[in-house]
């Protein structure tokens, strides 16, 4: 069974009387090419868990080269279909964001793969529970739209870089894989899509790391020292002495920093006297 041919996809829904359901944001993949870029990307993997497998476009491939595949699925219309398209692969109907991600993981014999398409309205959440168990997968190869890829290899100096780019990026050596337009799905969403490769990093940041990018990128029109003075509340005074320290000029803004750059700034925050205070006022 091919369902990445957009025909055979159309006819097998149609047999079961199914379709996407938009208000879950589903948009099948129909384009082999595509298919075929993501799982060499997964590859070698054993042990292999998608995120979201529809009716088994990609799961009906992916299957072929693990000894075990375990799927989650929060649509349970999905579940016969997926029982006909890929009877080996053991399926999970739930939420994502619920389940034991690093559980179910573990369950799979190294090295593991994780795959997903990510539904656009909640590609955010599922990265941040992605990377929290990312100690668990070899490679995690994701799709999603075009814009939000963009932004998470952005490098330093391109102004698409965020705080997403940064936090991803020291957690993960991230690849391009392939774009996917619009038209390579059924029905074709109103953007375009791109897959990243994402390969666990194992590295040791400063306790604030995260904490201090994410001020730094608090308003992106604004330059680091206003932003880290705003969000921090201390003098500008006491934070271009900080950056003074790093080598930074008082005119830097956050996306021009590079990861060393992020790595010297925190460190030098965590000397201050008043970070304690500070991160314990931001948990309240």
């Amino acid at each position: 069974m091919n369902l990445a041919d957009k025909g055979e996809l159309v006819g097998f829904l149609r047999k079961h009387g199914l379709g996407a359901d938009k208000s879950l944001g589903q948009h099948f993949l129909a384009a082999p090419s595509v298919v075929q870029a993501i799982v060499k990307a997964a590859e070698p993997y054993e042990g292999c868990l998608e995120i979201g497998p529809g009716p088994g476009i990609l799961t009906c491939q992916l299957v072929k080269r693990a000894k075990k595949m375990v799927a989650i699925e929060f649509d349970a219309r999905m579940e016969s279909l997926l029982a006909l398209s890929t009877p080996s692969c053991e399926v999970i109907i739930g939420d994502a964001m619920q389940v034991d991600l690093a559980a179910v993981l573990k369950t799979l014999p190294e090295p593991r793969a994780l795959v997903s398409n990510l539904p656009y309205y909640i590609t955010g959440p599922l990265l941040e529970r992605f990377a929290q168990v990312r100690s668990e997968y070899s490679v995690s190869i994701l799709m999603m739209q075009k814009e939000v890829g963009q932004k998470i290899i952005a490098l330093p100096s391109d102004r698409a870089r965020g705080s997403l780019s940064v936090q991803l990026q020291s957690q993960f050596k991230i690849s391009h894989v392939v774009n996917a337009s619009a038209g390579c799905f059924l029905p074709p969403p109103k953007v375009d899509s791109i897959v990243l490769k994402f390969v666990p990093r194992t590295d040791q940041f400063p306790i604030h790391f995260s904490r201090v990018v994410k001020a730094g990128f608090t308003q992106n029109r604004k330059t680091l020292i206003n932003n880290l003075s705003a969000t921090f509340r201390q003098t500008k005074a006491d934070i271009e002495s900080i950056l003074s320290e790093c080598g930074l000029p008082i005119t830097s803004r956050a996306f021009e920093l590079c990861e060393s750059d992020w790595i010297r700034l925190a460190t030098e925050v965590e000397k201050q006297p008043w970070i304690e205070s500070v991160a314990n006022n931001s948990k309240k």
